[in-house]
This record gives C-alpha cells, sequence and structure tokens, in this order.
C-alpha cells in the first residue's frame, strides 16, 4: 500500500471546526508541510481558531469559495498542490432544513469545483470529507462502507451527491480520491449550535438546553482529535478510490449526553427542555470500523467521558471565543 509524502496542502474549510483542528494537528506532527487555508469565512468559519498559527511560516490564509473555479484556478496554477483535503460544506442539519440550495451550491458544486483542479493539476491525493448521516438511520448493526446511501436530510443528501461525484472522477478520470465518512465529531472551536457545544455553553449561563423529540436519538461520538489521527493515516496511507468510515463505538442517546453535560458543570435535570423533534430526524446512526482498524491498526485513543470533560473544560476557560459567536445564533 502506498505511503505518500507531500510539500504542500490545500486544506478548504479549514477555519471551521474540525478543518481547525486538522491544521493544528498536521502543523504539529508534519511541521515542513506547507499548509493552504481556504475558507470562505461564513457563520462558521473563524479565524480565531488559528491565531495561534497565522504567523507560521508554512501558513497561508486564502479568503475564497470552493465554488469560484477563478480562485481556484489561481491557487492551483501559482504553486503546485499536492494534496487537497475538503471539509468545506454547509454541515448543519438544521439550516439545510431552512435553505437546502445553498448547501447544494457548496457541498456538490464545489466539490467538483475542486475535483476538475485536482484533475487538471493532477495533484496526488483528493480526501474528501464526508459524513455518517449519508448513510441514513440504521435500527440494528452498523454500516459498512460498501453499504447504499439513504440520506434523509438537504444536509445529507448534499454531501451523498458530492460523493457521487467523487466517485465519478475516479471511476472516469481515474483522479486519485479516497472519501471517509465520519461520526459525530465534539471538541475545542465547535461552533455553538451542535448538540454538545450548545448545551455546554447554555448551561454555563444557565440557559435551558432544547432537546429535540424524547431524547432517544442515538449518535456515535468521536474526539476531534481522533477524527484528525485517522484522517492522517488515510491521507497518506488510504487506498485510492475506497472509502472508510471513521467511528469511536461511542454509542450514545441525546439524553445520556445531556444529563452527563449536566453532570459535569453540576446543573440540575431541568435545565432540559424537551422541543418538538427536527423534522426527517434520523433515529440512529453507527458505522463499523474494521476497516481502518484491520488496514492501518487505528483506534481511538481518547476515553469517551475523560474528552467530554475535557472539551466542557475547555469551553468554560474560553468564553472569549464563543461568547461573540452565540450573539449570531
Amino acid at each position: 500500500m502506498e505511503d505518500r509524502s507531500f510539500k504542500t496542502l490545500l486544506i478548504t474549510g479549514g477555519a471551521g471546526f474540525i478543518g481547525s483542528n486538522f491544521i493544528h494537528y498536521i502543523a504539529r506532527k508534519y511541521p515542513e508541510y506547507k499548509i493552504i487555508n481556504l475558507d470562505k469565512l461564513t457563520y462558521a468559519g473563524n479565524l480565531e481558531n488559528l491565531r495561534d498559527i497565522e504567523n507560521n511560516h508554512n501558513y497561508k490564509f486564502i479568503k475564497g469559495d470552493i465554488a469560484d473555479r477563478k480562485i481556484i484556478d489561481e491557487i492551483f496554477k501559482s504553486r503546485k498542490i499536492d494534496a487537497v483535503i475538503n471539509f468545506a460544506a454547509e454541515s448543519h442539519v438544521d439550516r439545510s432544513i431552512e435553505d437546502p440550495g445553498v448547501f447544494i451550491q457548496t457541498d456538490i458544486y464545489g466539490t467538483y469545483v475542486l475535483l476538475e483542479a485536482v484533475k487538471k493539476y493532477d495533484s496526488k491525493i483528493f480526501l474528501q470529507i464526508s459524513t455518517d448521516e449519508v448513510y441514513g438511520s440504521i435500527e440494528n448493526g452498523s454500516f459498512k462502507e460498501d453499504d447504499p446511501l439513504k440520506p434523509n436530510s438537504p444536509y445529507s443528501a448534499s454531501k451523498a451527491g458530492a460523493e457521487m461525484i467523487v466517485r465519478s472522477f475516479y471511476k472516469t478520470y481515474k483522479t486519485p480520491v479516497i472519501i471517509t465518512r465520519t461520526s459525530n465529531n465534539f471538541g475545542p472551536y465547535q461552533y455553538p449550535e451542535k448538540l454538545i457545544s450548545l448545551f455546554v455553553t447554555n448551561l454555563i449561563d444557565d440557559i435551558k438546553v432544547p432537546l429535540y423529540g424524547d431524547g432517544m436519538n442515538v449518535r456515535d461520538w468521536i474526539y476531534v482529535d481522533d477524527n484528525c489521527s485517522a484522517l492522517d493515516i488515510i491521507l497518506h496511507k488510504g487506498e485510492v478510490g475506497e472509502v472508510y468510515n471513521i467511528g469511536a463505538g461511542n454509542e450514545k442517546p441525546n439524553i445520556w449526553i445531556t444529563k452527563k453535560i449536566i453532570e459535569i458543570l453540576g446543573k440540575s435535570e431541568d435545565m432540559i427542555e424537551l422541543v418538538t423533534d427536527r423534522l426527517g430526524h434520523d433515529r440512529r446512526y453507527s458505522v463499523d470500523c474494521s476497516k481502518i482498524k484491520n488496514e492501518f491498526g487505528w483506534n481511538a485513543r481518547y476515553d469517551f467521558e475523560e474528552a467530554l470533560k475535557k472539551t466542557v473544560r475547555w469551553y468554560m476557560g474560553n468564553e472569549h471565543w464563543w461568547r461573540p459567536l452565540k450573539e449570531n445564533i
């Protein structure tokens, strides 16, 4: 199996939650790599996430949209891009229900624009960051990489559509692509509209937390640094044309997560407010991660409850980061 090395990475959506954590991870582990961060800086993109490395001589930020063919062509024409890691995406399900068109434009068309550049300028690898939500819901068992995709929200449908474009470039043009499907991430720098980041910041301010339905929707949670380590392995060693599930085996109902956060913060369960369920709300996500474990020996390193406490402490110690963001929610 090929073991790739790189000089220059283009990381799209690098000012977002997972993207910025990945940039920190790569900058620490591969200080010789040049990192170009392309981000449109929508509401979820925040350069404060990367303030500590903004003056790193091997790091450059470019503000731009992956769907802008002119900007993408200029980036590829002016420097040799060895690898593209595409985090750039509209990703919040509730927002996709309100305005699906934005998701289709960024997640599908933007991915196509990037692929055209990778094909034209002969990059070594295109890594598409996708989600376990493309599979849809599953009552029992876990999805494997070759299971059919049955997305149930405009967000997951746009990510599945992007995957189909990626696959088509591999099959038609032999473009070197890999797809990852990751379960729910949590950790530092997560925009405070997702379950853990929203609930932690609400509870710090003694604001009730809005829990959908009966709270029994199940998700598999992975600490963001574990996801970054998996992406690192796949970027360097993953087989072209393949799909890899990434998860940590921490399947928990949302009500359990909520009560655990309340416990960590020493609050009362009276702070839980059950609200009308989300439209098309998938009941359970679960992915089989035996492929990445068997091929590369990868395993999540962080204990879930310890990582959750670590995350809560981060938000408690970084109010200056999230308070301005919550004013816009």
